[in-house]
């Protein structure tokens, strides 16, 4: 099967059937940390893939958009003592 993987950019041959956490672990990512897609499908850990699948792999990026991430690292932590863990 052919996979393209986003991060850093690669095409890779994989022989099958595998199921996706083995092909995830035989290529050293994280199961929880990817995303699967088989065609348009996005597919389960547990998913059987076969020779001559089409799979992306995309890595799992949160914390919003660029100017977000910006803003928030831009704010001043608060002051105020009732805000503080003890």
């Amino acid at each position: 099967m052919q996979i393209q993987l986003s991060h850093p950019p690669r095409t890779v041959e994989v022989k099958g059937p595998k199921k996706v956490k083995d092909l995830l672990r035989d290529l050293n990512l994280v199961v929880e940390a990817h995303l699967v897609i088989k065609g348009d499908d996005l597919v389960t850990e547990d998913e059987m893939l076969y020779d001559g699948d089409h799979i992306e792999i995309r890595p799992v990026i949160s914390g919003g958009s660029q100017a977000e991430v910006e803003a928030k690292a831009k704010q001043k932590p608060p002051t105020d003592s009732s805000s503080t863990l003890t």
